[in-house]
């Protein structure tokens, strides 16, 4: 049992500044990917192709078919 979920995250041009200021935050140093979605590399996307959940870690709808393949129910989970 396996699968992959592919996600394209389309960013802004950055300036050198814009960058510099970005990195010197110590966000990018801490997360994979060196951005964060939500956090403060969220005003350098431009756009997001596929699972919006899969760029935060995991996508969670292929999580959720992968269970049913296996015969656990989402609602199990979240009850």
């Amino acid at each position: 049992l396996g699968a992959t979920a592919e996600t394209v995250v389309h960013f802004a041009d950055l300036t050198d500044d814009e960058i510099e200021a970005y990195v010197a935050t110590g966000e990018p140093l801490q997360v994979a990917g060196a951005f964060t979605i939500d956090g403060l590399g969220a005003p350098f996307v431009r756009g997001i192709e596929g699972d919006h959940t899969n760029v935060v870690g995991l996508s969670l709808p292929l999580l959720r078919e992968l269970l049913r393949d296996l015969g656990v129910r989402w609602s199990d989970l979240t009850t």
